[in-house]
């Protein structure tokens, strides 16, 4: 085969994971840092690292795993910097800081752990088994369990309700 011909393939084949991972791994990291825009970013940038790293990761037998991986690390990266960033707007002009209000959703899933948010995130709204959670996040799967425990325990904390006593499966 030409280098050619296999260059076409490796476009073709990294098309084709763009095509079907992108809509889902910006949502993931839209979720995860609660705002549409900073997660298409860090898809972008997921996508670009995947692409210079896309002779290695193509031979992978899941290089989606591997780039929903990178996403969620660039954003909990990301999520710390806006974390201290806040913190320092506040220490700054305390007194411009937003009165606390019932929060929403995306407001609670913030306050959470950057590993519980993304547990959250992966199971509740991108649908995915805690096998899969855990792999992604690189920790076993008890661990991630343990993750979503506790992100259900404080988001029902934060949000006033009652913690469901259901285990993620």
């Amino acid at each position: 085969m030409t280098n050619r011909v296999r260059g076409m393939e490796t476009q073709t084949e990294f098309a084709t994971l763009f095509r079907a991972e992108y809509a889902s791994v910006a949502r993931t990291a839209a979720l995860i840092l609660g705002d549409p825009e900073k997660g298409r970013d860090i898809a972008q940038e997921a996508f670009t690292r995947l692409f210079l790293s896309w002779k290695k990761v193509s031979q992978y037998e899941r290089p989606g795993a591997w780039l929903r991986r990178v996403a969620i690390h660039l954003a909990g990266k990301e999520a710390k910097k806006i974390d201290l960033l806040r913190v320092a707007v506040r220490k700054l002009n305390p007194a411009e800081s937003p009165p606390q209000t019932d929060p929403d959703v995306h407001d609670a899933l913030r306050r959470l752990p950057h590993s519980q948010r993304a547990a959250v995130v992966l199971h509740y709204f991108e649908g995915m088994p805690v096998k899969e959670i855990a792999e992604l996040l690189g920790c076993a799967e008890a661990t991630a369990k343990v993750h979503l425990h506790r992100a259900r325990k404080r988001l029902a904390e934060i949000l006033g309700e009652e913690a469901a006593d259901d285990d993620a499966r």
